[in-house]
């Protein structure tokens, strides 16, 4: 369009007043003046017509001074006292002293609520705290009953072993790791080495924390870091059965490493279930992460493949790929989990680098089923314990350990975006038993 508002010499328009006169030659006196007679009636009437215009007069802005206004110096304690003011109870006139009384204890007490209320910090969540929160249904499950059961008791005995047995079985921490605890437990108990109850807690944890270090030295926790920064991009898959919360925790793992300031890719191979791109997309909007997705019933091997050029040609740090959920008995469905990684270890180097299992803690031992499985077929490195915030029976983190030597990677501890946290054993541990 342009500007809209030009000045140039073309636009003005000339009447030929100004022009210069080309009479013929041919005309007599008599009519030149009259002609000319003509022009000045003309040129006389047009000045009397014309309007007047005005000059516009020109007025000087006045500036005025700006008012200084000096800010009211009033302290956190007086601000309280006034306010106190506002609560203090309407009394009759005859009750005078008694008003006096009142509002002069109810004025301390309302200004030490107030300065409290203004000058309190305000503390960042701690990662301990938010575990804490995630196992309570589990410490209430573990913790408080084996208090339960100790309580009022002088000694720890044979039949206060086997109901501290019941519990941990109950808490699905797993047969063999519950042996090993009540053994443990009952060698200090004769050798007169455990007397209360901290003592007893304080032998379950040890356990518990050896079992889960063991694991992440055993097969070692996958990183990123590994993988050298040339080979891209870093290929992470996540796996599972239906209803364990594969595709959230695939919307949190890409919300969390976009917000490290790297560049990820979203691949919906799983065509198999109705609607699960439409699902995936939802979360891959939220994160603000580009989606590859093709119709249902595509051969998933072949929307990698999509996806793995698309990667490339990006130049994406991170491809996070999604795949059907199915059920660890169905050998069909895990045969085409293996031509999956057929396909992304011919396109990128060492790829998938990463698998993550996806084990919903409320299935209790039934995850421990699926983990198994899974292992034989899909090389698993690391698992995803979600929805421990709704169950009793997080122990399950311990069984899987303990049968597996898989260490856990990451946990979902509600349903925000960044409610997947990275797993801590001991902070783990400690929010079972503090």
């Amino acid at each position: 369009m342009g500007l809209f508002w030009r000045r140039k010499k073309e636009d003005f328009i000339s009447l030929g007043l100004s022009a210069p006169d080309e009479s013929p030659s041919g005309l007599s006196d008599q009519t030149r003046v009259e002609e000319a007679e003509r022009i000045e009636q003309i040129a006389q009437w047009k000045a009397e017509s014309a309007p007047v215009v005005a000059e516009p007069e020109v007025v000087e802005p006045v500036t005025a001074e700006p008012e200084t206004v000096r800010p009211v110096g009033i302290s956190v304690e007086q601000w309280a006292a006034e306010a106190a003011k506002l609560f203090e109870p309407s009394i009759h006139a005859g009750h005078a002293g008694a008003q006096s009384a009142t509002s002069g204890a109810a004025k301390p007490a309302v200004e030490e609520r107030f300065v409290e209320w203004v000058e309190a910090p305000v503390e960042e969540e701690s990662l301990f705290s938010r575990f804490r929160k995630a196992v309570s249904a589990t410490r209430e499950n573990i913790a408080s009953r084996i208090e339960d059961v100790v309580k009022g008791r002088k000694q720890i005995d044979e039949a206060t072993l086997e109901e501290i047995e019941e519990v941990l079985i109950g808490a699905d921490l797993g047969v063999q790791t519950t042996l090993e605890i009540i053994e443990d437990v009952r060698r200090q108990v004769s050798r007169q080495a455990l007397k209360d109850v901290d003592e007893l807690k304080r032998v379950i944890k040890e356990h518990l924390l050896e079992i889960l270090e063991r694991a992440e030295r055993a097969r070692g926790v996958a990183s990123e870091a590994s993988v050298r920064e040339d080979v891209r991009p870093y290929v992470l898959m996540v796996v599972g059965v239906n209803g364990a919360g594969k595709t959230t925790t695939i919307g949190k793992l890409a919300n969390r490493i976009k917000a490290d300031g790297y560049d990820v890719l979203i691949c919906a191979a799983d065509t198999f279930r109705a609607a699960a791109s439409d699902q995936l997309a939802i979360w891959a909007e939220r994160a603000g992460v580009p989606l590859i997705q093709q119709k249902q019933g595509t051969d998933p091997a072949a929307v990698l493949f999509d996806s793995l050029k698309a990667a490339k040609a990006r130049a994406a740090d991170v491809l996070i790929v999604d795949t059907a959920g199915r059920l660890h008995t169905k050998s069909n469905l895990m045969a085409e989990l293996e031509k999956m990684k057929r396909v992304a270890g011919r396109e990128v180097e060492g790829a998938p680098h990463e698998t993550l299992l996806v084990v919903d803690a409320v299935t209790g031992q039934n995850g421990l089923s699926q983990a198994r499985e899974f292992l034989k077929v899909a090389n698993v490195t690391g698992l995803v314990l979600t929805k421990l915030d709704g169950t009793a029976k997080g122990g399950i983190a311990v069984a899987i350990a303990k049968d597996l030597n898989l260490p856990i990677r990451y946990c979902g501890i509600g349903e925000k975006a960044d409610d997947l946290i990275v797993f801590d054993p001991k902070a783990y541990v400690d929010g079972l038993f503090e």
